[in-house]
């Protein structure tokens, strides 16, 4: 493409951008803050509506590069979106495609190339290495059974269309992020992925079958397979264990294997039976498979949110079937990624056991030597340079350089989610984003150093932008490309806050750790008026709160409400040891961390200090309840989703037992129970024990499929306010897990969340 045709492209993103700009600005006039605390039920839900209309990011892919006719250099991306459609309560999914003119150091061209599209029944889809055939995992309903099809696309066509369903190799596909994939051969002939193991049929120790009665349906497709498949006797009900909450499908996964041409699926063997695979790719020369496996045995744990469960790097050769050990197996790992050279792995490690999040390592595997070497080490605390360690669960599936010299991680610093790009020769972290005014950077790809990222920040929705990484060491300043600009809303500011705890609430183990909090509120209020304060916690403990987009505290700023959110210590983003100074002292520094942070705000004025309230789902819930008992009567309204009451009584029941006792201040093993004292001390630790003191009007919402924190400590609590005649409300959502995030659920707990606060924090004579 000639430079007079980039010119002319060019001209027609900066229009664009002022045009999108030009229709910002007239919105936030016309949705300017609102003067009066909104209350109405009918304006709460216009509000939530118009705010829940924001689409985020899930996933983009980067075509090949293409020169055009004009000599100019494009790529295609391919991005995937969700949307909460309220009228069908469920999250929609729906694609959109970009085209990006570059000359491989900067983008001079952007701009949609097609519709958004809904995408229905994909699980996984993956485009192959040369992008000229796509792979999909479907899933359809098929005479009111769901049936699992695995299609080959090409060029719009669908050249196959494989029932994984009739073939039975295998149970369902797993489509999560903890175990699950979709991985073309560099040969472009076969497929990996993880399914359930087939578990064998069983029937009644009573089950007849008349001689006369024929096969039907997939008893035929078995008989034409082979042998019908015997069954065994009173094996029906038999527990199968599985990984805990959100996987609680998934028991005893397997890698499996397409041969596209003659469309065979295999289940790969080999593979130690107290060993759970996943997050597979194929080896250089597609001579095998590298895969993270975890070890189940004695039993299984919670593994959702838990990236410290033992595992190691494993390959396992196709030709023999040799399944070989590649890291350490003392500790835990996840997220291997292999260079475009084809030479070397990196991969996320933490210790086993402890806090559930840490500060991990970034380890790499040279291939060929088959030594491994820590490129990046655990941070005890920020350095000089403001960098705080590692604290990512998941690294992008593409995060290499094209010299595969450079890793992009997006991980927590503070407050903020950065871009850090990591040398692989030297170690060294250097922020890409740390100087914008933007809070919150996701990396959804990066090939051929073209980097697609989300951003968004309390006041902005998810946008996305392309942009080059900088090819110069230090790093330049990126030059960002906005493909899809979201409306800011002007109406929201936000700033972190910072806190140095006072000396008699010093850690004296380790001791000179401050922490942060982020406060969203109105821009502009009138004179003399004093908001009402939310106080938000996050759960974890081991969690963190970065400056990006959070639709329910948009919202409640929107009402006229501030939205307090706490990173006390304890919180990833800060270094290993403001970590490691919580397990044991749950319940108190957490607690006073967050009084303390509230309490420095009220002083600040602008504030009305008879309007505070506190909410927080999981630990958060716990820091909620602690708070209205140890401070009775500070906070006029509570809501505790899915909280954690009572240590004592929920190790019993949890997906986690490892959490109350470590957070309790012990180390856990799977071969031992508590002692007495041990069960002393998570009792003394909990809410529970402050319930006799709570005076708020609590308002507790519980899923009912909740496997790590069980509905049983709402409920348990629940009781306990009732038998004291506190005010209590309980909210029973059946088909939801500990997040809470069916569209359904989300959305009326929201408005039941914004009901309460403004039915206990507003009064008509001050609103």
């Amino acid at each position: 493409m000639n430079r007079s045709l980039f010119a002319v492209k060019r001209l027609l993103v900066v229009s664009s951008l002022v045009s999108r700009s030009s229709s910002v600005s007239d919105c936030a006039v016309r949705c300017c803050h609102l003067q009066v605390m909104t209350t109405r039920p009918d304006d709460i839900s216009k509000l939530y509506r118009e705010l829940s209309l924001y689409p985020s990011l899930s996933r983009a892919d980067v075509g090949p590069v293409i020169t055009s006719q004009y000599g100019g250099k494009y790529s295609n991306i391919y991005t995937e979106w969700s949307q909460r459609d309220l009228e069908r309560n469920e999250n929609v999914k729906f694609c959109r495609q970009y085209i990006v003119f570059h000359d491989d150091k900067s983008v001079v061209y952007s701009g949609p190339s097609g519709n958004c599209t809904e995408i229905k029944g994909e699980l996984l889809s993956r485009d192959s290495p040369s992008g000229d055939m796509k792979a999909v995992v479907r899933e359809v309903s098929v005479k009111g059974e769901d049936k699992q099809f695995l299609e080959i696309w090409s060029k719009n066509l669908k050249e196959k269309s494989i029932n994984l369903s009739a073939l039975k190799k295998h149970g369902k596909v797993y489509e999560d992020d903890q175990f699950g994939c979709l991985v073309w051969s560099q040969s472009e002939t076969h497929l990996l992925y993880v399914a359930e193991r087939k578990r064998p049929k069983a029937e009644s120790f009573f089950q007849t079958e008349s001689p006369e009665s024929s096969s039907t349906g997939d008893e035929e497709d078995t008989l034409k397979m082979g042998k019908k498949e015997e069954a065994t006797k009173g094996e029906q009900f038999v527990f199968y264990e599985d990984w805990g909450e959100a996987l609680v499908s998934k028991s005893c996964p397997v890698l499996c294997v397409l041969d596209i041409e003659g469309s065979n699926v295999s289940v790969l063997e080999g593979i130690p039976e107290d060993i759970s695979p996943g997050q597979a790719f194929w080896a250089p020369g597609d001579t095998g498979v590298v895969f993270v496996g975890w070890w189940h045995e004695p039993f299984r744990l919670g593994l959702k949110y838990c990236p410290n469960r033992r595992s190691s790097l494993f390959y396992v050769d196709l030709t023999g079937g040799k399944c070989e050990q590649l890291s350490s197996g003392t500790s835990a790992v996840c997220s291997p990624r292999l260079s475009p050279d084809l030479c070397r792995i990196v991969y996320l490690e933490c210790a086993v056991y402890g806090p559930h999040r840490q500060c991990s390592k970034l380890c790499m595997y040279d291939w060929y030597t088959k030594k491994t070497s820590v490129v990046v080490d655990v941070v005890a605390r920020p350095g000089p340079d403001g960098f705080a360690g590692i604290y990512s669960s998941q690294l992008s599936p593409q995060c290499w350089s094209a010299d595969s010299q450079r890793v992009l991680i997006a991980c927590p610093q503070r407050g903020r989610k950065d871009l850090l790009l990591i040398d692989t020769t030297t170690g060294t972290a250097t922020s890409l984003t740390s100087k914008s005014d933007i809070g919150n950077w996701c990396l959804l790809n990066i090939q051929r150093d073209l980097m697609v990222i989300s951003c968004s920040s309390p006041n902005c929705p998810p946008s996305l932008r392309v942009g080059f990484l900088p090819q110069r060491c230090p790093p330049e300043e990126v030059d960002w490309v906005t493909l899809e600009e979201s409306q800011s809303q002007s109406d929201i500011s936000w700033q972190i806050l910072t806190f140095d705890p006072p000396p008699d609430q010093d850690n004296s183990q380790y001791p000179g750790l401050g922490f942060e909090a982020l406060l969203v509120k109105p821009t502009e209020v009138k004179d003399g008026v004093k908001l009402p304060l939310i106080v938000t916690p996050h759960g974890g403990p081991h969690s963190v709160i970065v400056a990006g987009w959070i639709l329910s505290s948009s919202v409640l700023c929107r009402m006229g409400f501030a939205v307090l959110m706490v990173n006390y210590r304890g919180s990833i983003g800060y270094g290993q040891d403001s970590i490691l100074s919580l397990p044991g002292n749950v319940g108190t520094q957490d607690v006073q961390d967050v009084q303390f942070a509230v309490e420095s705000v009220l002083r600040g004025g602008g504030f009305d200090e008879q309007k505070v309230a506190v909410s927080g789902g999981s630990h958060g819930g716990f820091l909620a309840c602690h708070l209205i008992g140890q401070y009775p009567g500070f906070y006029k309204a509570c809501v505790s989703r899915n909280p954690v009451t009572n240590l004592a009584s929920m190790i019993g029941s949890t997906d986690i037992p490892d959490w109350c006792m470590v957070e309790a201040g012990y180390e856990y093993t799977t071969d031992c129970l508590p002692q007495p004292a041990v069960w002393e001390q998570m009792l003394h630790k909990s809410p529970i024990r402050h319930v006799t003191q709570v005076k708020t009007p609590v308002l507790l919402m519980l899923g009912e499929d909740d496997k790590r924190c069980p509905n049983k400590q709402g409920i348990e609590y629940y009781r306990a306010l009732k038998a004291l005649q506190v005010t209590v409300r309980l909210l029973w959502y059946p088909g939801n897990n500990h997040s809470l995030s069916k569209v359904d659920a989300e959305s009326d707990g929201f408005m039941n969340i914004a009901l309460w606060m403004t039915q206990h924090l507003c009064h008509p004579a001050t609103c």
